[in-house]
């Protein structure tokens, strides 16, 4: 099932929001992101909908099996592609915001180039 650029953003940002804090609250997604509460209470409840997430009597959200692996790769995406800027000389922040808008929408070939060559790399180093 295919699912939105702005969703894989929220299943990312909470699988960091999980790794940091240890915990997922909609509040603390809603800082990361800068977003409003109520749009992270529409995208919760979307993906709550779609079986991507889960969420108990307190609020705390817990990512489902399939919202796991979305969120799993997009953060690999993300910081494989950040690396890979940095280490092409792109400013950290530059490489930051520009893995956020290339981890959506680069092919899965292309992808994995960008891994290999950066293997490639440190084994020549």
């Amino acid at each position: 099932m295919a699912i939105q650029k702005a969703a894989e953003d929220y299943l990312e940002a909470m699988l960091m929001m999980k790794e940091r804090l240890g915990y997922i609250r909609s509040i603390d997604v809603a800082a990361q992101l800068n977003v409003t509460k109520p749009s992270v209470s529409y995208a919760t409840k979307r993906l709550r909908e779609s079986g991507h997430i889960t969420m108990d009597r307190e609020g705390l959200i817990t990512l489902t099996e399939s919202g796991m692996k979305i969120a799993s790769e997009m953060l690999k995406r993300h910081k494989t592609l950040t690396k890979f800027l940095i280490t092409l000389g792109v400013d950290e922040k530059v490489a930051q915001e520009d893995a956020c808008k290339l981890e959506h929408d680069l092919s899965q070939e292309s992808f994995d180039a960008i891994c290999a060559h950066a293997l490639r790399t440190v084994e020549e180093l």
